[in-house]
């Protein structure tokens, strides 16, 4: 017998926030709504048209004990890091690191004739991999699959499996999975993330309802966080449906988190305080890349 549908358990419209050197963003949820998300601790989307909203960027600053996803709808998001990884981030384009151990980076945005929009997802390291060496894929907009159904229904799959393709980046901790969904007007979209997996959907454009839930469509730039169950449906409106589809095996392991560093105690958290103050944060210097 198959498992009901899962319905939303809440829905998150999301803060204004001031963030890096005065970046304008949007953020969806964060350590104040730890362990909800589990194994996920932040959303945020950034996009405009104004630059003075994201010119002054993210300059240097550390990570550890989490991995970062950058996706860039539009514009350009030139990075460099410790591990001397260096380039820019386009439309279409996804960055994947895991900061393991301990990495410096920045992510600076460039001035475009049009507008600037993406997202950055953190996702948490279990407790054993928190030490680990860091890592780095990058990937171009040609190198993430997508796959039209009968439907008509269109998604990029950067993480995890629909249908029989799957997505570039694998051997995450967490095993997730990552889509772009677009549901043409009026159309439905269904999709089984794994059992026991937490599962939110961050709507991009257009709007839409999802079975289960209140009748209320979902807005672009409104978070729904699924509960448990089986498949995940969705039903677009007059405008179709893009919406973002994250899941991923919760970790249930405590959080200890001050900025973009995210221990599991007190103490490791303090620990790496120290280390950063002394400069001996990065453990590891050397070009790491994974393809």
């Amino acid at each position: 017998m198959s498992e009901p549908l899962r319905s939303v358990e809440r829905r998150f419209p999301g803060r204004p926030t001031l963030e890096g050197a005065g970046v304008r963003l949007r953020r969806s949820f964060s350590n104040n709504e730890v362990p909800l998300f589990d194994p996920f601790l932040l959303l945020d989307r950034f996009g405009s048209t104004n630059p003075a909203d994201y010119l002054a960027g993210f300059p240097w600053h550390p990570h550890r004990g989490i991995e970062t996803v950058t996706y860039v709808l539009d514009g350009r998001v030139a990075h460099g890091d410790t591990l001397g990884n260096e380039g820019v981030i386009g439309a279409g384009d996804v960055q994947w690191m895991n900061s393991g151990s301990g990495i410096i980076h920045q992510e600076m945005p460039q001035e475009t004739n049009g507008p600037m929009a993406g997202f950055q997802l953190w996702v948490n390291l279990p407790a054993r991999e928190k030490m680990s060496v860091p890592a780095y894929r990058g990937l171009v907009a040609s190198e993430i699959p997508e796959v039209t159904t009968d439907a008509g229904d269109r998604v990029k799959v950067v993480a995890g499996t629909f249908g029989r393709v799957e997505g570039p980046v694998r051997g995450i901790p967490v095993d997730p999975t990552y889509l772009d969904v677009r549901v043409p007007a009026h159309g439905e979209f269904e999709f089984a993330p794994p059992a026991g997996h937490t599962a939110f959907a961050h709507a991009i454009e257009g709007a839409g309802t999802f079975a289960g839930s209140d009748a209320a469509p979902v807005p672009a730039g409104e978070t729904a966080l699924f509960g448990p169950g089986g498949a995940v449906r969705a039903r677009a409106g007059d405008a179709g449906f893009r919406f973002l589809l994250v899941a991923g095996r919760p970790l249930h392991e405590p959080v200890a988190w001050y900025g973009p560093i995210v221990m599991n105690t007190n103490d490791e958290l303090a620990t790496a305080v120290r280390e950063l103050r002394s400069d001996r944060f990065v453990k590891h210097r050397r070009p790491i890349v994974e393809e």
